[in-house]
């Protein structure tokens, strides 16, 4: 008789569940501190495609950054009323936590861009014909529309006004393991 912890995929995931609380131990993360409360300085905004992992590109332990994952990494634009979950989570993140940084993550590959760039060739508003560099230019426009959508929360825009908080755009090539920064003052995304 099988059980329902039998599929392989799943079973990757019981096991690693079951070993957690040696493996974090080994790690030399104490679990007993996390239950009083979390203070991470850092919000991190990504795609939810399951080939990026931010906390393993990143090295964050539990804790010390504050996740918000969406398909392609898109942030809804700012309504008053009613708040949608990402806002609320960016609200808080915010006003609450106090965050000092925010990160944008775009990657390669990203589907939501791949899925615009053909959506725009189909509708011949794009050339048929698109290079590596040319998705590559995609995914970095879309880190920086994401930036700018983030930049008119009304919970950031006066922070971003007295230079309390910082929005950052990351790019991650999923092939290659490199994460790229924006730096405005270069007008491009160039290694971290």
């Amino acid at each position: 008789m099988s059980g329902p912890f039998d599929q392989p995929a799943l079973a990757v995931l019981v096991e690693g569940s079951r070993t957690y609380r040696d493996r974090a131990a080994a790690a030399g993360i104490r679990l007993g501190v996390l239950g009083s409360g979390q203070r991470p300085r850092v919000m991190l905004i990504a795609c939810s495609d399951a080939r990026l992992v931010p906390s393993l590109i990143t090295a964050s332990r539990p804790g010390e950054v504050l996740e918000l994952r969406t398909h392609g990494g898109v942030i809804p634009r700012f309504e008053p009323e009613p708040h949608a979950g990402e806002a609320l989570t960016i609200e808080y993140a915010v006003s609450t936590l106090e965050f000092t940084d925010i990160v944008v993550l775009g990657h390669s590959h990203c589907e939501v861009v791949d899925v615009d760039v053909a959506d725009r060739i189909a509708d011949g508003t794009e050339p048929t014909t698109w290079s590596t560099g040319d998705f590559t230019a995609a995914g970095h426009a879309h880190v920086l529309r994401q930036l700018d959508i983030l930049s008119d929360y009304a919970c950031i825009a006066p922070r971003l006004a007295d230079e309390t908080l910082r929005l950052h755009g990351w790019y991650h090539e999923l092939e290659t393991g490199s994460t790229l920064s924006y730096r405005p003052h270069a007008s491009a995304f160039l290694p971290l």
